[in-house]
Order: C-alpha cells, then structure tokens, then sequence
C-alpha cells in the first residue's frame, strides 16, 4: 500500500492525474479506513481528472451557442458530437469514484470526519453529473447529490465544529448545488450566511493547524454571498460564469472562469 501511495504522489509531481486515479484506487479497495493523507491524495486525483473535463466542457459548451446563434448550422453538429464525447468521459469518471465511494470508502469511514469528506464527495461527483445532464438523468443526478449532501451535513452538524474546513467545504458546496442546480438562490444564500456566521461566532477557538483552510472558505462563502446578492434578479454581475469554482490548492489564487466557488482540494506537499 505504501508503494502505490508513493507512486500516487509521484504521479501528482508529475501531473500524470488518470495514473494517480489507478493507484489511489488500489489502495482504497484494500479495505480499512485511509489515512487523511491518502484520503487527501485520493481526492486529488480525481478532482483533477474531471476538473479538466468539465473546463473543456464549458468552453465547448460555450462554442456551441456562439454558433448555433451565428446559425452555423455546419459547424454546430460536429461541436455536438464533441461535447457529447465529453460528456461521456465525464459520465465514466463520476460513475468510477461513486463506485469506488459506494463499495470501499463510505462503508469503511469510522470517523465522523472520514464520513462528512466522503459523503460531501459523493454529492459533488453526483452534481458534475446532473451540470450536463438532462431531463430525467439530470433529476435522478440531482436528487442523489442532495441526499449526500444532506447525510454528510446531518454528521458534520453533530460530530464537526462549525470552524472545521470539511464542514466549511460542505456547506460551499452544497450551497453551490442549490444555486447551480436547483436554482434556489434563498436557499444557497441562507446555506452560505448561515455557515459563515457560525463559523464567525467561534472564530477564537480555530486551532492555528486549521486556520489557513477554515478563513479560506470562510472567504469564498463571503464572494459566492456577494455575488449571488449583487443584482435584483439573483443573477450575480457578469453571469453564473463570473462566480468561482472548485480548484486545486496550488491553483487558489487565481479564480476559475466557471461555476461557483466551491472548497478547495486539500494540498499535498
């Protein structure tokens, strides 16, 4: 197991992310709960390898409507087809890390922080499925993203501190699906607010171990807030794609052209 952890790691220098996938994979599968560490490493992995499909996604996506409303009716087919293979590839990487969630991780999570982390994980990988889905995929897409969200919130509100970065992330994120995909921006508003000022009121006991992650995501729960409140109509300023979206760590100070801020992948060293 240590061999393909370090492997893993070496994959991640590399940013040979599909490998990274394979061995984190091995290691997950043998049973037992992993380390923070490989959990950490796990995440990464595939953060990374569906980070770069849904960007190509969206700019695809974007190409398409600039020709459909050009009327170029040549071109917009063959776009089409693209963004479909795409968006199979996205299908195959959500359905292989929910796979691998459903089989080894979740089952095997003891603590209450191994099981908010996987459960939040579930109703990301959920939610990039129903972002290009439609009609009933995207519902069934949805509705499985909310009760991921919903198990893992229900466990972070008893067993994490409302400073913890796992129980920040969570509420960024599932604020995110309530304004990206349920269209509900009261409810993401009231999510985001809610978990900031929580987190505000006992900002004195953050450990110094977790305070550059917990002030972080405080910070993009206080953008995502003003963007999704800076216009009458719910819609922030310059668009849903002037808000700003997961990342890696290395990648934290620059924002992503794409969705909402979500939390940021924890960073290896």
């Amino acid at each position: 197991m240590a061999n393909e952890t370090f492997l893993a790691r070496l994959c991640e220098q590399a940013e040979r992310y599909d490998e990274m996938v394979t061995y984190m994979k091995e290691v997950a599968k043998l049973g037992g709960e992993l380390t923070v560490d490989e959990r950490n490493l796990l995440s990464v992995a595939y953060k990374n390898v569906v980070g770069t499909r849904r960007a190509s996604w969206r700019i695809i996506s974007s190409i398409e409507q600039k020709e459909e409303s050009k009327g170029a009716d040549k071109h917009v087919g063959t776009i089409r087809d693209y963004r479909q293979k795409i968006e199979t590839e996205l299908e195959k990487v959500c359905e292989d890390v929910l796979d691998v969630l459903d089989d080894a991780l979740i089952p095997n999570a003891a603590s209450g922080e191994s099981k908010v982390f996987y459960h939040k994980m579930k109703g990301d990988y959920h939610r990039y499925l129903a972002e290009f889905a439609s009609g009933e995929k995207r519902k069934v897409a949805a509705t499985a993203a909310h009760e991921a969200y919903k198990s893992a919130t229900d466990v972070a509100q008893t067993e994490l501190t409302p400073t913890h970065p796992i129980r920040l992330g969570l509420a960024l994120n599932f604020s995110v699906f309530y304004y990206e995909i349920l269209n509900s921006p009261d409810r993401a508003c009231h999510l985001a607010k809610q978990a900031f000022d929580d987190a505000i009121a006992e900002l004195d006991s953050l450990s110094e171990e977790s305070y550059r992650d917990s002030t972080l995501i405080m910070q993009l729960l206080r953008d995502n807030l003003t963007l999704w409140t800076s216009s009458d109509n719910g819609e922030p300023e310059g668009g849903a794609d002037a808000q700003k979206e997961e990342k890696t760590a290395d990648a934290l100070p620059k924002v992503e052209d794409g969705p909402p801020t979500e939390d940021p992948a924890p960073e290896q060293q």
